[in-house]
C-alpha cells in the first residue's frame, strides 16, 4: 500500500472520516445538523472548522455553510449543537458536504492525480 492510501486508509476507515463530530438538533433551528472538524488538521492560529446545514444542503433553498470559530465550537459541551449521532446517521448531501470538505482539510484526493504529460524536445530546427 502506498503511502498515500494508508494515509486515506487512517483517515477514512471504511469511508466514514474519523476526524468529525455529528450533531442533530431534531430540527429546532434551520440549520439542523452540525458537523465539527476535529484532529491536527489546522495549522497554528488558523481555525476550527465546522459545518450547519439542513437534510438538503445542495438546493437552491437548502443550507450549508461552512464556518470557523477561534475554539472548538464543541467543546467542551456540545449540548447546544444538539443529539450526537454517527455520520451514517446524516442525511446523504449532507454526509457528501462533509466528505468533500473533509477530503479538501486533510488533503486527501478521492483519486490520485495523473501525471502530467512530459513534451518532448526536439533538436530539430
Amino acid at each position: 500500500m502506498s503511502r498515500a492510501a494508508d494515509r486515506a486508509a487512517r483517515l477514512l476507515p471504511e469511508g466514514k472520516p474519523r476526524y468529525v463530530h455529528c450533531y442533530d438538533d431534531g430540527g429546532k433551528s434551520a440549520d439542523r445538523y452540525t458537523i465539527v472538524f476535529t484532529g491536527r488538521y489546522r495549522k497554528v492560529g488558523e481555525s476550527f472548522l465546522y459545518i450547519g446545514a439542513n437534510a438538503y444542503p445542495f438546493h437552491p433553498q437548502g443550507i450549508g455553510m461552512h464556518g470557523e470559530s477561534p475554539t472548538q465550537i464543541d467543546w467542551p459541551t456540545y449540548g447546544h449543537l444538539g443529539k450526537k449521532i454517527p455520520f451514517d446517521k446524516l442525511p446523504e448531501d449532507v454526509q457528501r458536504m462533509t466528505l468533500d470538505t473533509y477530503r479538501s482539510i486533510w488533503g486527501l484526493d478521492e483519486t490520485p492525480k495523473a501525471k502530467p504529460p512530459t513534451m518532448e524536445v526536439s533538436s530539430h530546427v
